[in-house]
């Protein structure tokens, strides 16, 4: 199975995602990685993607992720159209939406240094964000590891 915990910057996809990867003797993969540098080099200097921007990303994550059995993955996902693109050909998947409420993403985003997502694009995701209608749905306002007990006792 493939479990791809999604959300917006600052819901905790990586900590949470290791967390479980480490609690399911699972393999990890971050979503980011596979950002190409023009993506990277759009978010550093603050300018949000455009759909065209993400499907060079959402393919090559669905390239690496497609023969993979029992991963953890990463990735924002903020539309049904990213989600659907992203697991494309993969049959066993799961999708985990994390969320709390934007004040408290704003407030973490804030508080944080990532290598290339400036809180100044936090908005631009909430706009984006399309919450998935068929998911395993985690809030995150709590202690990460509530949200690994969540998502594990759903999967």
């Amino acid at each position: 199975m493939i479990a791809v915990l999604m959300g917006v910057s600052g819901a905790g996809k990586t900590t949470i995602g290791r967390l479980v990867a480490a609690r399911l003797g699972w393999r990890f993969i971050e979503g980011d990685e596979y950002h190409p540098p023009e993506n990277v080099a759009k978010m550093a200097a603050g300018i949000a993607l455009e759909d065209s921007d993400r499907w060079p990303w959402l393919d090559a994550l669905n390239r690496r992720i497609r023969n993979e059995r029992n991963a953890i993955v990463t990735c924002s996902a903020l539309k049904e159209s990213y989600r659907q693109r992203l697991l494309a050909g993969i049959k066993d998947a799961r999708i985990v939406y994390l969320h709390a409420p934007k004040a408290l993403i704003a407030a973490r985003v804030a508080g944080r240094k990532h290598k290339f997502m400036p809180a100044s694009l936090l908005e631009s995701q909430f706009a984006t964000l399309e919450p998935p209608a068929a998911a395993i749905d985690i809030d995150v306002s709590g202690d990460p590891e509530d949200s690994v007990d969540a998502i594990l006792q759903a999967l």
